[in-house]
């Protein structure tokens, strides 16, 4: 067993593709100003044909690996969150494990956008008792596979990456008790529009798409997440002045920008503003965060940084960290 549990290192893949919002505003109608105005996107990263979930996660996960110091082989525990691998067995996670070299128990959580979250409450657990020593969290999307590119509530928002991180253990608490649970009273709020059954036996079959009621999921997000962002200080033994960093998932820069506001944050912390030239990338979106700001200096290794994500379900996860 472990005192506690701690970020290691975060590893990422950004897809290759830039596209920026005047590849998208033809085909919904809009223009650069209007995405920009409720989103905050200014563009967003697809994948090419060779940038598979497993081509990007595998990538992701060996910068982690190389950044937290061990081998692959010391992993015993991998855990992936996405809702883009579309075998329903077996795990992306068991391929990825092989892929650097891990023979540790590997499986796949569906959680959507808060999936990494989830996997990091999990993977700290997990090495606070005992069960595993060195845990690799990734979260990974290929969204512009189930994007709708003429839906003018969604075609502009959602993005591919990957996002790795791995968890070891420490002698401080370095990853706080998550906050989690489900709203499943808005389940339809964020969904897959069509079944697979239906899609595969139509006389047109296809790929399912996302759809979001987005207004419902703005008010929700905002007035919720701010209540799970003060819990989850108070159940850390902190409050917002304690904090070097904001990471919410990468939704929309509107609420990323009413939950800082809501939250009471202090002029000096850092707020992740990832979406604005990458997109909306689900589960993959706050290591993908984290790993900019780490790059620009906007993060440094210690600072206290509260990740908060919420998705499809409605699902939600938040923990405070410490910062590798």
């Amino acid at each position: 067993m472990s005192a506690g549990a701690k970020l290691m290192g975060i590893g990422v893949h950004r897809a290759s593709r830039v596209v920026p919002n005047s590849e998208i505003v033809d085909r919904i109608n809009s223009t650069d100003e209007w995405i920009r105005t409720r989103s905050g996107i200014v563009e967003r990263r697809w994948a090419n044909d060779e940038e598979t979930v497993e081509f990007m996660a595998t990538n992701a996960a060996r910068e982690a690996i190389a950044k937290a110091g061990i081998d692959g082989s010391q992993i015993d525990l991998v855990i992936i969150a996405t809702v883009t691998h579309f075998l329903q067995t077996p795990s992306l996670a068991t391929k990825i494990a092989h892929a650097v070299g891990s023979t540790g128990a590997a499986f796949d959580i569906s959680a959507a956008c808060a999936g990494f979250c989830h996997g990091i409450a999990l993977a700290r657990d997990a090495i606070k008792g005992g069960t595993s020593t060195y845990a690799l969290v990734i979260g990974v999307e290929r969204l512009s596979d189930i994007t709708d590119t003429d839906d003018r509530g969604t075609a502009f928002i959602f993005a591919d990456g990957a996002g790795a991180a791995i968890v070891g253990p420490s002698e401080a608490d370095d990853i706080g008790p998550v906050v989690w649970g489900s709203d499943g009273g808005n389940y339809d709020l964020i969904r897959q529009k069509e079944d697979w059954m239906e899609l595969v036996t139509s006389d047109s079959p296809g790929i399912p798409h996302l759809v979001m009621d987005g207004n419902p999921v703005f008010r929700w997000a905002v007035f919720t997440m701010a209540k799970v962002a003060q819990e989850t200080l108070e159940k850390s033994g902190i409050t917002a002045d304690d904090l070097d960093v904001f990471l919410p998932h990468q939704a929309n820069l509107r609420i990323v920008d009413a939950l800082a506001r809501a939250t009471h944050l202090p002029e000096r912390v850092q707020v992740a503003d990832d979406i604005i030239h990458n997109g909306n990338t689900s589960a993959a979106s706050i290591p993908l965060a984290l790993h900019a700001m780490l790059a620009d200096g906007r993060a440094k290794s210690g600072d206290k940084a509260l990740m908060i994500a919420f998705g499809a379900g409605l699902s939600y996860a938040a923990q405070v960290v410490t910062v590798p």
